[in-house]
């Protein structure tokens, strides 16, 4: 189909306020909202200021009253417990009343924190939407995250509640998460009053009296008694969650939500980007501890109508690297949405995708790619393994939802490989150089948002307008400083190049460390990398690649690293100064998949540096550190 980009997105610029106020009409009001945009309020002006409605209502109740209650709400996949079942909006409806009625119980009333440490089960979904539906704020952290992570989080939202589980599960291990919310709370200042603990069959959390209550027992009890919690009217500007940015130092950034503009952008990203109808299954594979996982698991899908897959697993290892192809075959879904490191991870395991031709995959219509940069070369290989659209997109925690990228339900564009394409409306993207002034066509510079945000964007940081303002707004007046480097071409695609710390200068040349790593990515053998620029005390930095070579190559890897280095010399000349290739067994990681370059750079600089908090594997730097003392770096 011919795309209806332009057209929309010169709406939108002609007459914002239309815009919106059209697309919030997909959303049920308790008091429809009669102004769309009050500039003088906020932090740079506040998205249906006079409006009041409850995400929870449009999420299920809605649904349910259109006769829509035996379709399945999540599809929970676990191939790490061997479980899977449908949950249907109706039996979803029944808990979330029900737990509602429960933090009622507990003392929980309308704009009171409630923190969310869980798994990837349903019950995780259950705890954010039951919050949403009394009107107390949620703040999610990723389960098994680091004990003084967790108790800076309950300090800084000082939460009355927490619900969390006994374990979570991970492929051959299970992680006690109750000894680690123990420690938090020990450490923490501020002490929650209650913690509701969902104890799963593999392991059972030792219960402190007075202050744990079993999670299983109270809902059936509430349940049994019949006792329900109704929808809270909360006003659209009133805040939905709280997120904390992961690998901050110190005080946490913690990105507001409001409730309104939050709805109406991730209800329309739904349709007119993602291009999933009500009713079909659509999967983000990440977890709910990240933006991804609330954006859309939990609330996009189901503002949708859609349905939408809860997975407990990996893409490798659970049980092997076709466990993404077989969940899509047998729950029919049309649009998936992962990392690129995901894919990557399935690319080593299996370079010919012959787990691929094992299942029937004609549903499925198209994969969406964000978390970090989607080199060219796994895009491609995505493309010819699957046989439909890849499309990388661009969005931040920030932003809630995508800034650019290829919107499938307004017919797709011509793709160009290493871009996410194109600004979504609500987003006027663009390239400053250092002084704040616009650069032309093909320039690297910083990437900026021109302010207002559009709905469902951060309106300010938990109880910090000065921070909020400091970090993001005073560097460029006017603008929503996005801290990404990159730049626009004659057509308007962008191009996400790297962190602005990832710009490295080489002898007064600015390059851009993506470019690299797409090189490197490009070579045959190469399955994954990561460019970071070392301290050099005659050119400034000089860059060094990491690679992870793929599972059926038994080259030397001294040959694939002199071919590297030839192919950045040949592609992006000898102005990048690129010399060093190392051949790594594997690179560290977030828990979300997000490759830790900084903290690479700063055992290269023998700087000093701190474990992250969002580590998947603690051990992967050790081997980092080893590599790079054979070589003489770092030493």
């Amino acid at each position: 189909m011919a795309s209806r980009y332009s057209e929309v997105y010169a709406a939108w610029k002609a007459d914002p306020e239309g815009f919106w106020a059209k697309a919030a009409q997909a959303i049920d009001w308790f008091e429809k909202p009669r102004r769309i945009f009050d500039a003088e309020r906020g932090t740079y002006g506040l998205w249906f200021p006079d409006g009041f409605t409850n995400t929870c209502y449009n999420c299920l109740d809605r649904h349910i009253a259109a006769g829509g209650g035996e379709q399945a709400a999540f599809i929970y996949d676990s191939p790490v417990t061997g479980r899977s079942e449908k949950i249907s909006y109706e039996g979803l409806l029944s808990d979330v009343k029900a737990l509602a009625a429960v933090y009622r119980k507990l003392g929980v009333e309308k704009g009171d924190r409630i923190v969310i440490y869980m798994p990837m089960i349903p019950e995780a979904a259950v705890a954010m939407l039951a919050a949403a539906r009394i009107g107390a704020v949620h703040s999610v952290v990723f389960g098994g995250f680091a004990a003084n992570e967790l108790a800076v989080r309950v300090d800084d939202c000082k939460a009355k509640l927490v619900v969390s589980a006994s374990c979570g599960i991970e492929p051959g291990r299970t992680v006690a998460y109750k000894p680690l919310l123990d420690q938090a709370i020990e450490a923490a200042r501020h002490k929650p009053a209650h913690c509701l603990i969902f104890q799963r069959d593999m392991l059972a959390a030792n219960m402190v009296p007075g202050r744990d209550i079993d999670f299983s027992e109270v809902l059936a009890a509430a349940k049994a008694a019949g006792e329900e919690a109704p929808c809270a009217p909360v006003a659209a500007t009133d805040p939905l969650y709280v997120l904390y940015t992961s690998g901050t130092t110190g005080q946490p950034k913690g990105v507001v939500r409001d409730t309104g503009g939050h709805m109406v952008a991730l209800k329309w990203s739904m349709e007119n980007f993602f291009g999933v109808r009500p009713g079909e299954v659509f999967w983000a594979a990440s977890d709910i501890g990240w933006v991804v996982g609330h954006s859309y698991i939990v609330y996009g899908p189901l503002l949708n109508g859609s349905t939408s897959i809860l997975f407990e697993g990996k893409p490798v290892g659970t049980p092997d690297p076709g466990t993404y192809w077989r969940a899509i075959a047998e729950h029919g879904v049309t649009v998936m949405f992962t990392a690129p490191t995901a894919l990557r991870a399935i690319r080593k395991e299996d370079p010919a995708a012959s787990h691929v031709a094992r299942y029937d995959l004609s549903r499925f219509r198209a994969l969406y790619l964000a978390g970090e940069r989607a080199d060219p070369d796994t895009i491609r290989w995505a493309e010819q393994a699957l046989g439909v659209p890849v499309i990388d997109h661009w969005w931040q925690t920030e932003t809630g939802w995508p800034v650019a990228g290829n919107a499938v339900g307004l017919g797709l564009l011509p793709v160009k490989y290493g871009s996410p394409a194109v600004p979504l409306p609500g987003y006027d993207v663009q390239i400053l150089d250092d002084a704040g002034h616009p650069v032309t066509p093909g320039t690297l510079g910083n990437v900026v948002i021109k302010l207002p945000l559009p709905p469902g964007c951060l309106p300010t940081l938990w109880n910090a307008d000065g921070r909020f303002h400091a970090a993001y707004l005073e560097e460029f007046p006017g603008y929503y400083k996005t801290a990404d480097a990159g730049y626009i071409d004659e057509d308007g695609y962008v191009f996400i190049m790297a962190r602005t710390d990832d710009i490295i200068n080489v002898a007064g040349h600015r390059l851009s460390t993506g470019a690299m790593e797409e090189v490197c990515a490009s070579h045959p053998d190469v399955a994954e990398c990561a460019v970071i620029g070392i301290a050099d005390p005659l050119k400034g930095q000089v860059p060094a690649g990491f690679l992870v070579i793929n599972s059926n190559v038994s080259r030397e890897p001294a040959e694939i690293e002199k071919e590297v280095v030839g192919l950045v010399r040949e592609r992006i000349g000898p102005v990048a100064a690129f010399r060093t290739a190392i051949c790594v067994k594997r690179l560290p990681k977030t828990r979300s998949g997000k490759i830790l370059r900084a903290t690479i750079q700063k055992i290269a600089d023998r700087q000093p540096w701190k474990m992250p908090a969002t580590i998947d594997d603690p051990a992967i730097l050790d081997e980092i550190a080893e590599v790079l003392h054979a070589k003489g770096i770092g030493v």
